[in-house]
């Protein structure tokens, strides 16, 4: 059954937020949605990703507590910044922030992280230095970036990912 439907949870979600947005529930719509899902399912198998382990699941809620924190933050510096009369005086920059994180599973949970919180972005990561290189909309420290990302994320994600 897994070479025939090797993601049968994920086929199942796909169809239900297939019927959710679309309009009318007819036989032909959910057919095609079936289809797309199950292809989509052959896709990611092709894939091959690599099956996380996750370690501490108390760890990762207490990272995702601390990142709906962050986020909120960053959606009020943000919106400071962009109705503030006073944008000039504001830099925006690059930082590069070395990282002990390999697994890849962990380094894309820290690209989502690091992306949804506004005013930041994973910009490239550099696999033989270990080097992540990020956008910052109000740069003013980089040492205060570099201990965000290493010691509230990446710490984290080291305890879940181990």
């Amino acid at each position: 059954m897994r070479r025939i439907l090797p993601y049968p949870a994920m086929a199942v979600a796909l169809l239900l937020l297939w019927a959710f947005l679309n309009e009318s529930l007819s036989p032909g719509s959910l057919l095609l949605g079936a289809i797309l899902a199950v292809g989509a399912c052959w896709s990611l198998a092709l894939l091959e990703p690599v099956m996380p382990r996750l370690r501490r699941p108390g760890a990762a809620l207490r990272l995702a507590g601390l990142v709906a924190q962050d986020v909120v933050r960053s959606n009020i510096a943000v919106a400071r910044i962009i109705l503030s009369p006073r944008r000039r005086d504001r830099r925006s920059g690059f930082v590069k922030v070395p990282l002990r994180l390999r697994d890849p599973n962990a380094l894309a949970v820290l690209a989502c992280i690091l992306t949804a919180a506004p005013g930041s972005a994973w910009v490239e990561y550099d696999s033989a230095e270990g080097v992540l290189l990020m956008h910052v909309l109000d740069l003013v420290d980089e040492e205060t970036w570099l201990d965000i990302v290493q010691n509230r994320y990446e710490r984290h994600l080291m305890e879940i990912f181990r």
